[in-house]
């Protein structure tokens, strides 16, 4: 087939003013590569293709005028992007696409193509025409800092595992010196012969825990740098009603998964235990059985962590006998921008401690 008149064409979809056709001059001679393809007739071919469309390709204007323009494709243009430039074609729409082509002698270009119809005064379809422009240095400099984005992440990402695993390690081997420090002192213990020491040791011994019980769940957890105060509430209640060997009080608890920072989890870890163990000793003493409540709610950005008794109440309330427990308490409680409360109950104690959830540590 040969190509059409150049100033014919132009004629042919609406500009009438023959070889002297500014329209049709520019182009002829415009370095952008151009075609014309005919969807009236069988596959859409190609019926006009300007020199620079010749000179980007390699293929001569015979090699090029009667065919599809799909000739350009090769093994590794994407599907996607040829069903795309189909879908428009059929719907008769504008498309502008980058598209990986093949020159005649086999190299590959990236091709920014324009494709748009071109309709008659009926509004049917006459032609489409297309422009082409060799883009293949802007896509292969977006592709190198895409890779290099991809190495400086798989980087990052080994180092956050490296760390993570390293963290991993240090909580683990913390809980277990926690856990010898404990056992020193309980063999320490059996050996006191007086009772007000072998209180002070069992307290102390219940804190040493209560801090491999938080190391335990930091070197377990998935992400470092957050911490389920939540989960460790109702660990810790377990543990400190187990180690009573107790077996009239029952626990009762409405718990929320609360993620706050790993900064945090040693302060609030220290917190929850001490009001635990107080609460045992001083609702459920000589004996005495009931029901320990524990809820642990996440609300507006802020922890809420609520533990009831149902014992005698508040006679020798910790806020009125200040000792070490009651200064623990503040102090971890400031230290975690937060406050912890007292109230009494009709029978027993509330406790409440409150702190924001994603504050940083003082």
């Amino acid at each position: 087939m040969e190509q059409r008149d150049d100033w014919h064409l132009t004629e042919a979809i609406g500009h009438e003013l023959g070889r002297g056709d500014p329209f049709a001059a520019a182009i002829r001679g415009t370095r952008m590569a151009m075609v014309i393809t005919d969807p009236r007739q069988t596959d859409n071919p190609i019926v006009f293709a300007n020199q620079a469309f010749q000179t980007l390709t390699g293929y001569s204007r015979d090699e090029i005028i009667g065919r599809n323009c799909r000739f350009l494709q090769g093994p590794e243009t994407e599907k996607a992007t040829t069903a795309a430039i189909r879908t428009s074609i059929e719907a008769g729409v504008d498309i502008q696409v980058d598209i990986l082509n093949y020159r005649k002698d086999g190299s590959t270009f990236w091709n920014a193509l324009f494709l748009s119809p071109v309709r008659g005064e009926d509004g049917a379809i006459q032609f489409f025409f297309a422009s082409q422009l060799d883009v293949t240095d802007r896509v292969d400099s977006k592709r190198k800092v895409e890779d290099e984005v991809q190495i400086r992440t798989a980087a990052l990402e080994s180092a956050l595992a490296a760390k993570t695993l390293l963290l991993h390690e240090v909580d683990h081997r913390v809980k277990n010196n926690l856990t010898m420090i404990g056992s020193l002192l309980r063999l320490q213990a059996r050996s006191l012969e007086d009772p007000a020491l072998s209180r002070t040791l069992d307290s102390m011994l219940e804190r040493v825990d209560a801090l491999a019980t938080v190391h335990r769940r930091l070197y377990q957890s998935d992400d470092i740098s957050r911490f389920d105060v939540g989960a460790l509430a109702e660990t810790l209640v377990a543990d400190v009603i187990a180690s009573t060997g107790r077996t009239n009080i029952a626990i009762a608890s409405d718990i929320e998964p609360i993620e706050v920072p790993s900064s945090h989890a040693s302060a609030v870890g220290l917190i929850i235990n001490e009001l635990l163990t107080n609460a045992v000793k001083h609702a459920y003493a000589d004996g005495r059985g009931g029901v320990l409540s524990l809820s642990a709610k996440a609300r507006d950005g802020r922890a809420s962590i609520i533990i009831e008794d149902d014992g005698p109440g508040m006679p020798t309330s910790p806020v009125v006998k200040k000792g070490l427990g009651l200064t623990l308490i503040q102090r971890l409680s400031r230290q975690v921008s937060g406050k912890t409360d007292w109230s009494p109950l009709s029978s027993g104690t509330r406790v409440t401690v409150e702190f924001p959830i994603g504050s940083a540590v003082e």
